[in-house]
C-alpha cells in the first residue's frame, strides 16, 4: 500500500523476478480516490523475456492514509488502446 498517489506502482516480483514491469504511468486524478493509467510488461516463462506492452486503468481509495486498489479495466491489446483513443478524440471535438 502507499500513502501517496507517486508512490503507486504496479510492479510485481516473486522469487527475485519481476513479473509485471511498469513502464509509465499517468495520474488521471488523485485525492481521496485516484485514477491511474499504467503501460506495462509481464513476464513470459516460456520465451524467457517480456511480453508486449500492456495497459490497465486503476482506482485506488484513500482509506486510514492507504490507497487500495478498488477496480480495475485492463485494455487486452494495443488495437483496442487505439480504438479507445481514436474514440475518445472525436468525442472530445464534438
Amino acid at each position: 500500500m502507499a500513502a501517496d498517489v507517486a508512490e503507486i506502482t504496479i510492479n510485481y516480483e516473486e522469487d527475485g523476478v519481476l513479473l509485471v514491469k511498469e513502464l509509465a504511468k499517468e495520474v488521471l486524478s488523485k485525492g481521496a480516490w485516484a485514477t491511474i493509467i499504467f503501460r506495462f510488461q509481464q513476464w513470459d516463462k516460456k520465451k524467457g523475456a517480456y511480453g508486449p506492452d500492456q495497459y490497465t486503468i486503476r482506482r485506488y481509495r484513500k482509506v486510514g492514509g492507504q490507497y487500495s486498489q478498488q477496480s480495475k479495466f485492463n485494455i487486452s491489446s494495443r488495437d483496442q488502446a487505439a480504438k479507445i483513443a481514436e474514440i475518445l478524440g472525436r468525442w472530445l471535438q464534438e
